[in-house]
């Protein structure tokens, strides 16, 4: 919609015209700072036929032109009243609160005030923001949420429109949010580890689920001591590698759904997250994904991907550490992306296992799209030195920046296990931090 079409709407005379290059933002800021009792126009590279008809229907007393070369305003409105002033560099125009009710979104990377000018005329509010609109403050996520109509006046690039519907639909993260790891949150999450089944695989399957949820609270004691907000979460391996081939030959065991449901709901009723593991054995992770889609089309669920149990065809668990190609691992990147887009849910978490360089081949290749957070976990277990050592060699990587980090501590089989002061020391931050 262009300066001069909503002129047209609005006005059928003017006693006061306002003019400003469309690329000029100090210019249109100084008019809109200065108040003009009428539309603003917005000239392009030159006076055009369409601008000087408008101005002609107009018959403005006067027109006030901010920024221009008084010989061009000479020139060019000689049959008009003008006043020339200029442009205060200095000026400036609030983008914010001009309606609740229709808000137009632009890139805060943009010069805002051309469509603040062509908003103000039409009661139209206009949000300066994030290319990533994940990214975005709580007030502008209620602004946009209470809107009728939201219009994305930026080319913010192919997940906007995702971002967008699952700001209307109201899909938040556990405590807010539609980032992960929000830095204006400061968001951690700590989870205890293992299988409903019982205790042999880690501390999850010491009690039942309304159980765990007390036990991480204790757990997570300490892990907000640098400010970070704690998300409690569930880790639940959700195919366990298995010593036999079995009846599909995979040599890993699919824990059935209605086994891990109760654990969902009950993190869902409490604020809290889970992350379903995959130890895939013989097969890929895509297929295994997709045995869990019900689940993972749930805002508070995650995937975790471990390639300590990745067989390739003649291997057999426990006699070589497993490992996986980042092919693989960006099947699923691709699938789990599509998943969040499709639903318009926030940001889902995808955590990759790692304590040997090799069990991630091509790593640097791993894709990491907005609607994931792709995490390292350091899952490596022993004394601390030797821990803290595996930590350093995976993060110095030059693609370490790439990804968020995670530890893991182990009760029985580190030496001695960790504090919530040694973990909050490393670097780079933690945000991911599971016991075992």
């Amino acid at each position: 919609m262009t300066s001069i079409e909503i002129s047209q709407a609005l006005y059928g005379c003017a006693h006061e015209v306002g003019l400003a290059f469309a690329d000029d933002p100090a210019a249109v800021s100084t008019l809109m700072s200065r108040g003009i009792r009428g539309p603003l126009l917005l000239v392009g590279p030159w006076f055009d036929i369409p601008l000087m008809a408008e101005l002609g229907r107009l018959a403005p007393d006067q027109i006030v032109a901010a920024g221009f070369d008084q010989e061009v305003l000479h020139y060019a409105l000689a049959d008009f009243a003008f006043e020339p002033i200029a442009a205060d560099q200095q000026a400036t125009f609030s983008p914010e609160g001009l309606s609740d009710d229709r808000v137009w979104l632009v890139d805060n990377a943009e010069p805002a005030a051309p469509l603040v000018a062509l908003a103000h005329q039409i009661g139209v509010g206009v949000l300066a923001v994030p290319s990533d609109l994940q990214a975005l403050p709580p007030e502008a996520l209620r602004t946009i949420s209470r809107a009728s109509q939201v219009e994305l006046l930026s080319d913010f690039g192919g997940a906007a429109a995702w971002q967008l519907e699952a700001i209307l639909q109201g899909a938040e993260l556990p405590g807010g949010g539609l980032l992960l790891f929000d830095p204006d949150i400061g968001r951690r999450m700590v989870a205890i580890y293992g299988h409903p089944s019982g205790p042999g695989l880690g501390v999850l399957g010491e009690q039942g689920p309304e159980e765990g949820v007390e036990r991480l609270r204790s757990i997570a004691e300490g892990y907000d001591a640098d400010g970070s907000v704690v998300l409690p979460t569930f880790e639940i391996i959700a195919t366990v590698a298995s010593a036999g081939a079995g009846d599909d030959g995979d040599y890993s065991a699919e824990t059935a759904r209605d086994v891990i449901r109760p654990w969902v709901e009950l993190a869902a009723a409490n604020d809290m997250y889970v992350v379903l593991d995959l130890q895939p054995g013989r097969t890929d992770y895509l297929t295994q994904a997709k045995i869990y889609e019900e689940f993972l089309r749930l805002p508070h669920v995650g995937l975790a991907l471990d390639p300590e149990w990745r067989l390739k065809p003649d291997e057999v668990h426990l006699r070589q550490i497993g490992t996986v190609d980042a092919a693989e691992i960006n099947q699923v990147v691709e699938w789990l992306a599509g998943v969040v887009r499709e639903e318009a849910l926030p940001q889902k978490l995808l955590i990759l296992h790692q304590f040997r360089l090799q069990m991630i081949t091509n790593r640097h290749l791993v894709e990491t799209p907005p609607e994931l957070a792709v995490l390292i976990h350091m899952d490596g277990q022993g004394p601390l030195t030797a821990k803290y050592n595996t930590w350093n060699v995976l993060t110095s990587q030059p693609d370490a920046d790439r990804f968020y980090w995670g530890w893991k501590n182990f009760y029985d089989e580190d030496i001695p296990t960790p504090t919530a002061e040694e973990v909050l020391a490393l670097t780079p931050y933690p945000a991911f931090v599971s016991y075992q």
